[in-house]
């Protein structure tokens, strides 16, 4: 008995019947270009604003480092007001005290500075006419060069070519204009300090007053209002700890310059090391002007290059391993930060305010960091800062 003929099936009828999923990726075009926008304005507004955003947030910061000693002397039965003009007072004594007591040996530095820059322009005229020195042969080399091209270009043969740029003399250096510029920029220093003070001032003295506003602004939902508490005590024991951290490594950094500074027979050595500490809360820039700085002094003193590189490069190398080591592990212990994140961070927080965005640019990504891990929405940016 034979079998029953098989129909074959419809291959090209099946096949476009057969619907493939979509393999294109859809982007919100309107959604992206007003992010982009919007990331615009907001850098824009930054820098425009940066009269006002910088003392803010320097205010914030001081305010949140004080805080808890002014807890500390409310729990001893003294009123608010009072404890907070014992700290600012404290700090401020402080801060005067310790300037008086250097005023010696900065004045010193200050008049020395003259005859410095004389010494500093001998030296490097003997170095360039030194005999047979690098620099020297160099030169040689040059004004070897320069006589062959003028005897080539004055061939006969070779037609002169019509000039094709006008020299135009730039202004010299005016030492006036240079102290005006100068005594303005310091001018506006301590009246941002004076207003820094007064808002530290303030913020201490309301207390906990923003923070109970802030919680209300979050609803009358129980859990949003434990949130918004939680992101505020963690950025507030995050700024402490940072704050900490600073004043740490800086004193470490001041006590370290001063022994070899002293060691190595710099005069006002303890004058050197209080600016090496004070210039370390500027990450990089900070040692770098540093070494210049107590180089130059150490070539007036004894007019000998290497002398000056060795307190320059002691000077750094101090700098360097308490960036390196006692930095960077206080940093990964305070927020868990990788240092990629925060060597971003300083780059483009210096390259928005300048050298007050690279005192800024850690405390601004702790802030982040700590907000980040609370919200939801923005987990991820706390997973890619995080270490």
């Amino acid at each position: 008995m034979s079998k029953p003929a098989t129909i074959a099936p419809n291959t090209a009828a099946d096949a476009s019947l057969v619907t493939l999923p979509e393999t294109g990726i859809h982007v919100d075009a309107r959604g992206v270009s007003l992010a982009v926008l919007a990331v615009l304005a907001s850098l824009y507004a930054l820098s425009w604003a940066q009269a006002f955003v910088v003392p803010l947030l320097l205010g914030i910061i001081f305010s949140y480092t004080l805080n808890p000693l002014v807890a500390w002397l409310e729990a001893v039965r003294l009123p608010r007001n009072v404890a907070t003009i014992v700290v600012m007072a404290g700090v401020i004594g402080a801060l005067g005290l310790g300037t008086y007591s250097l005023r010696g040996q900065v004045q010193t530095i200050i008049e020395q500075l003259p005859e410095a820059a004389v010494k500093f322009t001998s030296g490097i005229s003997r170095l360039q006419t030194s005999k047979g020195g690098n620099m020297q042969k160099v030169q040689s080399a040059a004004t070897e060069v320069e006589k062959a091209a003028n005897q080539a270009a004055a061939a006969p043969g070779v037609p002169r070519q019509p000039a094709t740029h006008v020299i135009v003399d730039q202004p010299t250096f005016k030492l006036g204009s240079f102290l005006w510029q100068s005594s303005i920029g310091a001018l506006g220093a301590i009246s941002e300090a004076v207003m820094v003070a007064f808002l530290v001032f303030f913020l201490l003295l309301g207390g906990d007053t923003f923070k109970r506003k802030l919680v209300r602004l979050t609803g009358p939902s129980m859990a949003k209002r434990k949130i918004t508490v939680q992101i505020l005590d963690d950025i507030n024991a995050s700024l402490q700890k940072y704050m900490f951290m600073l004043l740490t490594t800086n004193l470490l950094v001041a006590l370290l310059c001063w022994i070899a500074f002293s060691w190595l027979g710099l005069e006002n050595a303890g004058a050197w090391a209080a600016v090496a500490g004070l210039l370390h809360l500027v990450p990089y820039l900070g040692p770098g002007v540093t070494a210049a700085a107590t180089g130059m002094a150490m070539f007036m003193q004894t007019e000998s290059f290497a002398a000056s590189f060795l307190v320059a490069g002691a000077s750094l190398t101090i700098a360097t391993i308490v960036g390196t080591f006692v930095t960077t592990w206080m940093v990964g212990r305070i927020a868990h930060m990788n240092s990629a994140a925060v060597f971003i961070s300083l780059l483009f927080w210096g390259w928005l305010w300048g050298i007050w965005g690279l005192l800024l640019a850690i405390p601004i990504i702790v802030i982040v960091k700590v907000v980040s891990q609370h919200v939801e929405q923005l987990h991820p940016l706390a997973e890619l800062l995080g270490d």
